[in-house]
């Protein structure tokens, strides 16, 4: 038994490794970059520090309105899946009837679909991942805020577009 299964639980096992992987690799090492901070904020003279403060509002007012839309967007879609699989007597029942059963295809044309734009999320969420890690915020901060937000603008937009292949691939409507 465990020779004829034990490819399931090394996979699931890599799965969890994965996923611990994306939600520690998405912190940026803001300590390391705080302990000079003071000092490099008393040398800068009143205009870049002005600058530097409405960079940090407007900043952080966007990643508010992105969070808030990628939270929409990955909870939606989620849910969207729960209720496609809710309602799965109801179509599945038709599959063998040979005037509805093209019902049934659809259905499972757009559950494999489903599906496989919740495996795109957790796709870009990981590139994602590797992207805000990669940032560098020990020399310009202007520079890693603005290249955060950039990722973040970018995750949102790729999350928006999921549905499109993962629909055209699997022939759903």
């Amino acid at each position: 038994m465990e020779y004829r299964y034990g490819h399931i639980r090394r996979g699931a096992e890599c799965g969890q490794q994965c996923g611990g992987n994306i939600v520690s690799d998405t912190s940026i090492g803001i300590s390391s970059v705080t302990a000079n901070l003071q000092t490099r904020l008393v040398s800068m003279d009143l205009g870049p520090l002005f600058g530097l403060w409405f960079q940090s509002i407007f900043a952080g007012f966007t990643m508010r309105a992105l969070t808030i839309c990628i939270f929409i967007i990955v909870y939606g879609r989620m849910i969207e899946i729960y209720l496609a699989t809710s309602i799965a007597p109801i179509p599945m029942a038709t599959m063998l009837n040979r005037e509805s059963g093209g019902m049934g295809q659809n259905y499972l044309h757009s559950l494999f679909a489903l599906g496989f734009q919740g495996f795109l999320i957790i796709v870009c969420v990981a590139i994602y991942a590797v992207l805000v890690k990669s940032i560098s915020v020990s020399t310009d901060i202007s520079k890693a805020i603005w290249t955060c937000m950039g990722y973040t603008v970018l995750l949102c937009f790729t999350l928006f577009k999921t549905g499109s292949p993962a629909k055209s691939i699997f022939n759903a409507h």
